[in-house]
């Protein structure tokens, strides 16, 4: 029963200081770590029902409404009604959300380079990733997610 002993403790330190560690990279683009995952995800495949971006980002609903609202507030996205299901909301990136792509291209190699990752160590980080999922799905059946 030692805090050190515990993977809950690693992961919750890893996840908080990596958020942290984004915001200098985050902060001039004007949008915070959990924005930035939105936008990934639109960036991927624009015009998207909210349940599915909260689906993919582990978020529900009362987490993704305040956060669309502001991202929507902010100009970067839009909110309109389903054409089939008038109560599904799709989010879609507006001109400004798009352009942020660009400036955001380089916040992964900043992140490489603030952690001062050599390529042999992105490789062993990467390895970690089919793990790290695994654990994803498990925890995901538990929460019935």
């Amino acid at each position: 029963m030692k805090l050190d002993n515990q993977l809950c403790f690693r992961l919750y330190s890893a996840t908080r200081l990596m958020t942290g560690a984004y915001h200098p990279y985050l902060n001039p683009l004007g949008v915070t770590y959990p924005q930035y995952l939105v936008l990934l995800v639109l960036w991927e495949n624009d015009k998207q029902p909210v349940c599915d971006i909260g689906k993919r980002l582990l978020l529900d609903t009362n987490t993704m409404t305040p956060l669309l609202q502001r991202m929507e507030k902010a100009g970067l996205i839009t909110r309109t009604r389903g054409k089939e299901d008038t109560r599904q909301r799709i989010v879609a990136l507006t001109h400004k959300g798009k352009q942020l792509y660009e400036q955001a291209q380089h916040v992964p190699e900043c992140m490489r380079n603030t952690l001062m990752i050599s390529e042999g160590e992105t490789e062993e980080i990467l390895q970690m990733i089919p793990a790290l999922d695994k654990l994803i799905e498990q925890l995901k059946k538990l929460n019935n997610l």
